[in-house]
């Protein structure tokens, strides 16, 4: 089994606003929304979704499915790694050979890119598999059993980057045309350009 975790427990201090709750043109879904539903439908059997200070808000206007556990980051100010163990920690249990790291700030990543990936995770046997496009390296990104105790030891102020580079030999990189996969949204201006509405 592949659980995937989404890390939404930032700030959103440079938006203003949390980014999970943040509506996409046309359809009107939230970012959160969007990505647990592109993970479902990309083969992913359950989704843990880490929440900061906002998790009351926005697990209450979340799309409730039983394939969605939601974990709280008691301290999300130690940064995005803080995070990824939170959901480490409730993920990481027997059968479970890897899982799914993805961002709120990368709402638009398309079911196939999922799939794509899974299934080149499945058939080469890297540590890491993470889509690529001219030199660009984007989102969702899967971490294979054998890592989980290098990010659990990892050093905070550098997150997963440390293990990416001690693990450069092993990571499997897959060729991805989907745009949506590279487009992280942080700021107004970038929403407002990319996928808020009319």
């Amino acid at each position: 089994m592949i659980p995937a975790i989404v890390l939404a427990a930032g700030g959103s201090s440079r938006m203003g606003r949390p980014k999970a709750l943040l509506t996409i043109a046309p359809s009107g879904e939230t970012f959160l929304d969007r990505i647990t539903r592109t993970l479902a439908d990309g083969g992913i059997e359950e989704t843990i979704v880490v929440l900061g200070e906002d998790a009351a808000t926005i697990q209450a206007a979340a799309r409730a499915t039983p394939r969605i556990r939601f974990v709280v980051n008691p301290a999300p100010g130690r940064g995005q790694l803080s995070s990824l163990l939170e959901g480490l920690r409730v993920g990481d249990r027997p059968g479970v050979r890897a899982v799914m790291v993805t961002l709120v700030d990368v709402p638009l990543v398309a079911a196939e890119t999922v799939r794509a990936l899974l299934a080149a995770h499945r058939t080469g046997r890297s540590l890491v598999t993470r889509p690529v496009k001219g030199g660009r390296h984007g989102h969702p990104v899967i971490f294979d059993r054998a890592v989980f105790d290098e990010i659990r030891h990892a050093d905070p102020g550098v997150g997963v980057k440390a293990v990416l580079r001690a693990r450069a030999a092993d990571v499997l990189d897959v060729d991805c045309d989907d745009e949506g996969a590279f487009i992280d949204i942080d700021t107004p201006g970038e929403y407002a350009r990319l996928v808020a509405p009319a």
